[in-house]
């Protein structure tokens, strides 16, 4: 076996150790605020939180927010932060857009939900449609439900059971999508709660990038759909080889799969979502996260000819469950806060705003990673910068796995909170909003530059 290296991406192992137990001690010696309200009301949560996820920060225990407005969040002990989470891109547009929250306060008064169509439930449609495409839209709460209710859709029209997903993939809590490749042959993934199915039953998984493989796959003629993202995200970002979305459409079409682009993340890219800058044909379409300015919303649409033959299938299937919707899909708020946000927020105005300010953070970033010779990269795409702490660029799933490195990451990620500067737990993702200010950046660029001056001293 091979002896331990005594550094972890370029950085000294001893060093990064001292470096992350000092930003713990920092982080939980000044927030005694936020330690004595977990103390007194956390114990009625599973695991103290009221969702698991929220366990997954660096942070020694969570923080507390006390407000969030703009780009800037004011925790329990009143520190102010610069968000670059945003929710995880829930919030990309800033914490409660002005036309949002007007449209919120608006509804309140006539109702939150009644399982009805209002009058801006039409015009959400024609927005929708303005903003993305011509589809046959739905409406669900989150982008998981509109995941697998497009492939509750696609299985129907195609009468094939399989989803063909990218190894490393993420498409919320989608059974189906949680696959991987391992040692050549799809599984599901070894960390699933409770999994009683094989996965690979409804599931085959390629590598990002790989158009053979894809191919290989569709040739079988068991699969319903390729569910992708336009770029890998909620990993270490992968961006697409030239040609790769071309050559997904062209064997889709020629193995009789539908395609369904997953722009839940990348709708950061641009006015419409990387399928509108780069000019993408998916036959379904899907999007959430911050659709609606924040409010809980997902859409799902289907190309015309889609939705004729699914129309059709509907026709002839027994009367019954269909498995798909949920009683608070579509609900007055969301409609309002969609009019909202498609006609106000998100703008050609504010994405070029957000595209300005991405430009100078990843510029800055790159500047510091080159300065300090760290064997790191930084990717951007639209509003959504990441950086990576392994050499670039990443071709699939496999290398952004490989290129996660926890350790330094947490690290990382603590002392910028200290800093000031808050940014996504899961991997190193960082947006900025409409309402990012060039100071925010470079406040962010300058933490950054003091946290690799002493790693990689």
């Amino acid at each position: 076996m091979a002896p331990k290296s005594d550094t972890i991406a370029g950085v000294n192992r001893d060093r990064l150790q001292a470096f992350a137990e000092r930003e713990q001690r920092r982080f939980a010696q000044s927030r005694p605020k936020t330690r004595k309200a977990l103390e007194k009301g956390a114990e009625t949560y599973l695991d103290g939180v009221p969702m698991h996820w929220m366990r997954d920060w660096p942070m020694p225990f969570p923080m507390l927010v006390a407000e969030a407005r703009g780009a800037r969040l004011t925790d329990l002990d009143g520190y102010g932060i610069d968000d670059f989470c945003l929710g995880d891109t829930g919030s990309m547009f800033g914490h409660s857009p002005a036309p949002v929250a007007k449209a919120i306060r608006k509804q309140a008064r006539n109702g939150l939900t009644y399982m009805l169509p209002t009058e801006a439930a039409l015009k959400a449609g024609r927005l929708l449609t303005n903003r993305f495409g011509d589809f046959r839209w739905q409406i669900a709460t989150t982008a998981t439900d509109a995941n697998r209710f497009s492939l509750r859709v696609a299985r129907a029209v195609t009468g094939r059971p399989k989803v063909l997903v990218f190894n490393g993939c993420y498409h919320g809590t989608v059974d189906d999508a949680m696959v991987e490749l391992h040692d050549g042959k799809t599984r599901s993934r070894p960390g699933l709660v409770g999994q009683v199915t094989d996965l690979s039953t409804l599931a085959v998984s390629c590598e990002f990038n790989d158009l053979s493989g894809v191919e290989a796959a569709l040739t079988r003629g068991d699969v319903a759909a390729i569910l992708t993202e336009p770029v890998m995200t909620n990993s270490c970002m992968v961006l697409p080889a030239p040609g790769f979305h071309e050559g997904l459409r062209e064997l889709a079409t020629k193995h009789g799969a539908l395609l369904i682009i997953d722009e839940t993340h990348t709708i950061s890219s641009g006015l419409g979502g990387y399928t509108a800058v780069h000019g993408l044909d998916p036959d379904i379409f899907v999007v959430g996260k911050c659709v609606a300015g924040g409010m809980p919303t997902a859409v799902w649409g289907l190309r015309p000819k889609v939705a004729e033959a699914f129309r059709a299938y509907d026709k002839k299937r027994a009367p019954g469950h269909s498995g798909m919707g949920t009683t608070l899909s579509a609900n007055p708020m969301q409609f309002a806060c969609l009019v909202a946000n498609l006609s106000e927020v998100m703008t050609a105005k504010n994405y070029a705003h957000m595209e300005k300010g991405a430009a100078r953070l990843h510029a800055g970033l790159s500047a510091v990673i080159e300065k300090h010779k760290a064997p790191w990269h930084v990717v951007r795409v639209g509003a959504r910068v990441e950086f990576i702490c392994a050499p670039g660029p990443l071709n699939n799933g496999s290398e952004a796995a490989g290129a996660h490195v926890h350790a330094v990451e947490a690290a990382v990620h603590t002392g910028l909170l200290n800093r000031g500067c808050l940014i996504a737990p899961f991997h190193n993702m960082m947006l900025v909003s409409p309402v990012t200010k060039k100071r925010q950046i470079d406040r962010l660029v300058g933490a950054f530059d003091e946290i690799m001056t002493e790693l990689f001293a």
